[in-house]
């Protein structure tokens, strides 16, 4: 009896161990208010684009999100009509706290900057001529280039890391067909969309069976 009883008495002692183990890769979902300052805290911030402060709050200081949801959430968006990053503010917002967290993070993602933008317009209209105000934006234009190319290289990260070659295969063709030979956009999205949706179903089914 003494043989059957001790592992019995060692099984409750492996599970929390187990446990322990498993990394928290997600805070908790915020508030309606949270989202709400958190994207009106981008959209302050996002001088050049919004798309690098987003990705910095919601992965790497909020933790919301992983970077392949991330990557996954912003391919989405990235092909549905409208500004991306609009998008992805309703998208998010929807996916943590339903229609209310999609309009909240909406509202953040916009209200400040349309009236700092209207207040800016102004300004523009009676100064707009001042030859310092146009170095000066040519000067935020070069700074805007340089954080979009650097968060592409940040958004690539992952797929580098899992060194998945149908994806960088995919990335590649999509970057050639569009960057390169200049093909309409609709066109080559209407072709890589379905070879990238079904190439990833095959794949993922063969490693399944």
């Amino acid at each position: 009896m003494s043989t059957d009883s001790a592992p019995a008495a060692q099984e409750p002692d492996r599970e929390p161990d187990r446990e322990a183990d498993i990394p928290a890769t997600h805070a908790p979902a915020p508030g309606l208010v949270a989202l709400f300052l958190a994207f009106a805290r981008m959209s302050l911030a996002g001088f050049g684009g919004v798309l690098v402060f987003a990705r910095r709050a919601i992965v790497e200081q909020h933790r919301w999100m992983n970077a392949d949801e991330f990557n996954e959430t912003f391919a989405l968006c990235h092909f549905l009509p409208g500004p991306n990053i609009v998008n992805l503010s309703m998208v998010f917002g929807s996916r943590l706290r339903g229609i209310a967290g999609g309009l909240a993070a909406f509202a953040g993602l916009l209200l400040p900057p349309t009236l700092i933008m209207t207040v800016l317009a102004i300004i523009y209209a009676r100064f707009g001529d001042v030859d310092v105000l146009r170095r000066s934006l040519a000067g935020i234009s070069c700074a805007a280039v340089g954080l979009l190319i650097a968060v592409v290289f940040r958004m690539m990260t992952p797929l580098l890391k899992r060194t998945d070659p149908l994806a960088l295969i995919l990335m590649a063709g999509v970057f050639l067909a569009i960057g390169v030979l200049r093909l309409p956009l609709p066109a080559v999205l209407l072709v890589a969309i379905p070879i990238s949706v079904g190439a990833t179903f095959f794949l993922r089914r063969k490693v399944a069976a």
